[in-house]
């Protein structure tokens, strides 16, 4: 049974910084690409970034949080991390890692398989 949780999340004012994390258990870590999504209260699912299965070669969907997060891997630790800095409020929203059936061409696609339950992050001005 793959399981995915995250920890990390939290609140911080605008500026700030946190850094996510997410332990797999149940799979083979390095088989698959990973990534983040994120959701905020009556707004659709966003993806934030994803990774391949080294670690080697990273996304970032959207421009306007390239250059504030940086995606990584630990294989060894079965651990994806999320550095955010500079956060500002619209980053608000509830931070789920998830799991590529496949690779990283998959997970840019948005093909994810599971997910883990989530890390609230609250940036307030």
């Amino acid at each position: 049974q793959v399981d995915l949780v995250e920890s990390g999340g939290g609140s911080v004012h605008s500026g700030g910084s946190l850094t996510l994390s997410c332990v797999a258990s149940g799979l083979s870590f390095d088989n698959y690409a990973m990534g983040w999504f994120r959701q905020a209260p009556g707004k659709e699912r966003e993806g934030v970034s994803c990774i391949n299965r080294s670690g080697s070669n990273t996304y970032y969907y959207a421009d306007s949080v390239k250059g504030r997060f940086t995606i990584s891997r630990d294989n060894a630790k079965n651990t994806l991390a999320l550095q955010m800095s500079s956060l500002k409020t619209e980053d608000t929203a509830m931070y789920h890692c998830a799991k590529s059936p496949r690779g990283l061409r998959s997970a840019v696609n948005g093909d994810y398989d599971y997910k883990g339950q989530g890390t609230q992050v609250t940036v307030s001005s």
